[in-house]
């Protein structure tokens, strides 16, 4: 620790008058709190379950300008692709996340479509990846970045798919981030929650689509079960 540093945090404990026992009383029950964080007041609106919120994540995310497509399984997946990407006169080329999820679609055996797992650059159209979980109250997907899931697929290409497993949706923002605590390795370098594709009203009266990220955004709701890459 540098001497500026220590001689700041010397002054803060001075200032608190703390003894040793109670600055030690004080940690316990800090530690205490981090481990079973309490909740704080609850939306109503996020106070539902199975069918009902991932109805409620859709419709609060189609709300801010998200496409949200509710698929049978991993294996629908390729088509449904296909399908999103000749309805926006997109090209044919995906750079996506090495999650399991995502290999189960066996993207790479589709002909028609140009696949590349890894880190998207400047002139790929198409960023697929995979959420943590969706919160139903306002339809925002969680996304924690790791070395198979580059934050950027999601920032960088106009274009943003986003996986998310029907049984990773949940009702408040508490809930994602228990969800979040109990990954492997926590804290992930990163955590993005993203509601909608990128917009700003810097320039009134219009609300300009893109300008910061992605100005599309699909969330592809998968009900199959498969192995978890969190």
């Amino acid at each position: 620790m540098s001497e500026a540093r220590e001689t700041v945090l010397a002054r803060l404990r001075a200032g608190l008058a703390r003894s040793p026992e109670r600055r030690d009383a004080a940690a316990t029950a800090l530690e205490a709190r981090l481990r079973s964080p309490r909740p704080g007041p609850l939306p109503a609106r996020a106070n539902v379950a199975g069918e009902a919120r991932i109805a409620l994540f859709a419709r609060m995310a189609e709300t801010v300008g998200a496409e949200v497509r509710r698929l049978a399984g991993a294996a629908a997946i390729r088509g449904e692709l296909l399908d999103y990407l000749r309805c926006n006169n997109l090209p044919p080329r995906i750079v996506r996340a090495a999650d399991p999820l995502l290999d189960a679609a066996r993207l790479e055996e589709e002909p028609l479509l140009e696949v590349r797992t890894g880190v998207p650059e400047e002139p790929d159209p198409v960023g697929l990846t995979v959420a943590l979980a969706g919160i139903a109250e306002t339809g925002t997907l969680l996304l924690a970045s790791a070395a198979e899931r580059p934050t950027l697929l999601a920032f960088l290409p106009e274009t943003s798919i986003v996986a998310l497993p029907t049984a990773s949706v949940v009702g408040t923002y508490e809930e994602a981030w228990a969800r979040l605590r109990g990954v492997p390795g926590w804290p992930p370098r990163s955590v993005n929650l993203i509601t909608g594709p990128s917009r700003t009203g810097d320039i009134p009266p219009s609300i300009e689509l893109g300008a910061h990220g992605p100005r599309r955004l699909l969330v592809l709701l998968v009900d199959e079960a498969v192995a978890k890459a969190f």
